[in-house]
């Protein structure tokens, strides 16, 4: 049997980070046009919430330089990359750069982003915001949506993106 290490004050950093990679997550850019150019960042925590309302949540780090400008936009594309997506997700990821160089990309009326080829779209507004100790749990409300079943997703685990196998 594995011994469990008690989570406490000398826990560090890295030990968590490295735990919490051993779940398996699909990975989302969150995107919007702000002032005539493309805004987003990727996410590995996008979760279903509520069928009636839809909602949904991401998390997002407090010391996100990019979710200030994001927060203010007044529609979000959230895309669910799929599994051609392995250098948008590290381009979103980059904490510098041109996170949108060479993706092509899809914008609504309302300022909401895609990635084309992506699995699944949702067009959302901010319905609240929770502090989570060094993170903001965002409450989504899904106002639209497109689904691509048969489109594989893109999975991140042990900190590094991986293709779901094909059972052929």
């Amino acid at each position: 049997m594995t011994v469990l290490e008690a989570v406490g004050s000398s826990t560090d950093a890295t030990t968590l980070r490295r735990t919490f990679a051993c779940f398996p997550t699909g990975v989302a850019a969150v995107s919007a046009r702000l002032d005539g150019g493309p805004v987003g960042m990727a996410i590995s925590s996008f979760t279903s919430v509520s069928l009636s309302p839809p909602l949904a949540s991401i998390c997002v780090a407090r010391d996100s330089t990019t979710w200030p400008m994001l927060r203010g936009a007044p529609r979000l594309g959230v895309s669910v990359l799929s599994d051609v997506h392995d250098l948008a997700g590290r381009q979103l990821a980059a904490r510098t750069g041109n996170r949108f160089a060479g993706l092509r990309t899809t914008t609504t009326t309302s300022g909401a982003l895609y990635l084309e080829g992506a699995t699944a779209l949702f067009e959302c507004v901010i319905h609240d915001e929770i502090a989570a100790g060094d993170h903001d749990i965002v409450v989504l409300q899904i106002l639209a949506l497109a689904a691509r079943p048969s489109t594989r997703p893109l999975i991140f685990h042990g900190s590094r993106f991986h293709q779901l196998a094909t059972n052929q």
